[in-house]
Order: structure tokens, then sequence, then C-alpha cells
């Protein structure tokens, strides 16, 4: 019973304004990719780039995403969750700034690191949020998911005017280095605030037994979750979803240079996109529970993007318009996303398992948004097939969440 004691000690969250810290770590996981977009042609014509390879450079993120994800688990369980996020917190910072100073082999070894990191994160804020906010999941989801949308607009309204002001987008892009610098020495001393607990338990989390117990546990977990078919609905869900941000995020700017708007209004549409979902995402939560499921929700969240899609393709000099009705899809698709991860499990340690496949897997399927799209606008001249493209992609997650928003029995 002690040793019990002890365990839930360990991994019991801190009190006060410790606990809130997991909402900065949000902030830090979008930046140093949203802050491409708007600088994204500046990038190919400094260094010779077709559309073609910008989104290959656009793709890396989510292919990182798609490969370590399903690793987390397992460096979580060797140092632990609050040691994993400062190393996610330092390797953000450190890949940002190798990817502008870096020379020509720093930009694409400085985006998967930063990737990677930012990849730990993703699976690991929504087990954190669970385990730390366990009577109010969908609120700390929707909050925290606010940070994470918050932190992408704001890189997003920003990199084309600090480009501007500092006389390119290498100093733009190192910018957004800081704030996880920042952000890491608070977690480091939240680490240090814990340590006492954490000394206490350290004992019985690494006896022969408890390392046996829970490596044959984990094994377990990890079978009875892949052996759902809910666990790839979710997969699926998150995966299109995301490949819509990211498409959107990365190519929105220039799809509203192809108009003719200039780059601070192009800048201004992606603030919009971006900006708007944190709204969204906080009004959301309110739908989860509508007759006893999410499909009110998944529904609600993906029919916008479907109708942004579409307009852009129809309509496309109402920009403003889209920008803002795609933003309400975006932002609130991520939250419920993820509380699905949180919903479709029985307790925290498939939490981490049903997060690091559903990211895995769902950000491979993302990866090839931003990649299909840049090769469909090099091989088309043009953005019209590839918003066709997307708009049927759009309609596909419309479809998945009506599946995905039914809870099956576990």
């Amino acid at each position: 019973m002690n040793s019990k004691r002890n365990m839930l000690a360990y991994d019991r969250s801190s009190t006060g304004l410790w606990v809130a810290l997991i909402f900065l770590v949000s902030l830090n996981l979008r930046p140093a990719i949203a802050a491409v977009g708007p600088v994204l042609a500046q990038m190919g014509t400094d260094l010779a780039w077709g559309e073609g390879v910008q989104g290959v450079l656009t793709a890396i993120p989510l292919i990182a995403f798609a490969v370590v994800s399903p690793l987390v688990t397992f460096l979580a369980r060797r140092i632990g969750i609050d040691i994993s996020i400062l190393l996610a917190l330092l390797c953000i910072a450190a890949g940002d700034f190798a990817r502008s100073f870096g020379g020509g082999v720093g930009i694409w070894l400085g985006t998967v690191v930063f990737a990677s990191a930012i990849a730990v994160g993703n699976v690991l804020v929504p087990v954190i949020a669970k385990r730390d906010y366990a009577g109010h999941v969908a609120m700390a989801t929707g909050v925290y998911s606010g940070c994470i949308t918050a932190g992408s607009a704001t890189a997003g309204l920003l990199s084309a005017p600090l480009a501007q002001m500092w006389g390119g987008w290498r100093a733009s892009l190192a910018f957004w280095s800081v704030p996880p610098l920042v952000v890491a020495v608070l977690w480091a001393l939240r680490i240090l605030h814990n340590r006492k607990i954490v000394v206490a338990s350290a004992a019985v989390r690494n006896s022969p037994s408890a390392q046996s117990a829970r490596s044959q546990s984990s094994r377990g977990v990890f079978a009875r979750v892949l052996r759902r078919p809910m666990t790839w609905y979710v997969t699926a869900f998150m995966g299109l979803q995301s490949s819509a941000f990211y498409t959107m995020s990365n190519w929105m700017p220039s799809i509203s240079a192809s108009i003719g708007y200039d780059a601070s209004t192009a800048g201004v549409h992606l603030f919009i996109f971006q900006g708007i979902g944190i709204f969204s995402g906080l009004l959301i939560p309110k739908l989860m529970n509508v007759r006893g499921n999410q499909v009110c929700a998944a529904l609600t969240a993906s029919a916008p993007m479907f109708i942004a899609d579409l307009g852009m393709l129809l309509l496309p000099h109402l920009m403003p318009v889209w920008a803002f009705v795609g933003g309400c899809a975006q932002g609130a698709s991520l939250v419920v996303a993820l509380a699905l991860i949180a919903l479709r499990d029985r307790d925290s340690a498939e939490t981490v398992v049903l997060s690091g496949v559903a990211q895995s897997f769902g950000y491979l399927i993302a990866s090839l948004g931003p990649l299909m799209f840049g090769v469909l606008v090099q091989t088309t001249g043009g953005h019209h097939v590839p918003l066709m493209v997307f708009t049927f992609v759009a309609f596909l997650q419309c479809v998945v969440a009506v599946i995905v928003g039914r809870p099956s029995k576990m």
C-alpha cells in the first residue's frame, strides 16, 4: 500500500501556479512551424527552391511527428515526463537557432531537431493535462489547445513583419528560439520543486519487480490499444484535421498572394485563420457530450473547413471570410481530436499509448498535405487543383467525424 502511495505521489502534479506551466509549454509547440508560412516564398527565392522543395520542408515536421511520437512512451518511462518536457523545450530552441544560422544543412537538421522535440510535447501534454486536471479534462484540453493555437497565430502574424524589420527570414525564425528557453527555466524550477517527491519514490520506481511489472503492463496495454477499431478512427480524425491545419498554415499566405494581397495582408489572413481557433477551441467543449457522444462536436468542428476550402476554390477574393470560417474549424478540430484521445481509454497508461499511436500515424497522414499541395502547385501552375483535392479531404474529415464521435465498447 505504501509503495502504491509513493507511485501516485510521483505521478501527481505540482500545486498552485506550477500546475499551469503546462499551458506555457503548449504555447511553444507551434511557433517554430507556423512562422515558416509567411516567409516561405522569401526562403524559396533566397535558396532558389521551387514549390516542391518548399513542400518537402513544410512536410518534415509532420514526418518527424509520425516517427518520434511512438517513441515518446519509452523516453518518458526512461527519464520521466517532466525531464522529457524540459529536454523537448531545450531542443526546440536549439533546432530553431540551427535552422536560421546553421547554413544549408542547418535548415534541414534544425527542422528535424525542433520538430522531433515538439512531437514529445504533442504526446505528453495531453497526458499531463489529463493527470493534473482529471476532473476537468474537456476544459483543460480547450485551454492548452487554445494556447497551442495562440502560439501558432502569434508566430504567423509576426513572422513577415519581423523578417522585414530585421532584414530577412533567418532572424525572424531565430526569434522563436527564445520563448522555449524562458519556459525551460521555469520548468526546471518546477522539477526542483518536485525533487523531494521524486527522491522519495525513486527506490520504488527503480526496483526490479516494479520495472518487470511495468514492462509486462506496457506490452499488454500497447497490444490492447492497437486491437481497437476506435484507435484507428481517432488516428484518422487526428490525421485529417492536422493535414488541413498544416497545409493552410503553410500555403494560405501563398494563396492570398496569388490573388493580389501583399505579404503583410496575407500574414493577417493567416493570423485570422489561426487566431479565431483560440475561441472556437474554447467553445467546442460545450458540445462534447450531446446525447452522450461526441458526434455533434466532431461534425461541428469539421464542417467549416469543408466550407472554407470550397469558398477559396469558388470565391477566392473573399479570403478573409474563408480564413475566419476555416479558423473556426481548425481550432475546434484540434480540441476534439485531443479530447478524443483522453476519452477513448481506461487509464493514463492507455492515454500515453493512444496519444502516441494517434499522433504517429495521424501526423504521417498529415505530412502528405503540405507536400502534396506544393507538388500540385508546381505541377499545375496554380492553386485551383490543390484546393479541389483538399476540399475532398475536408469532406472525408466530416465522414470520419460521425464515426469517431460514437463511443465504442472498450
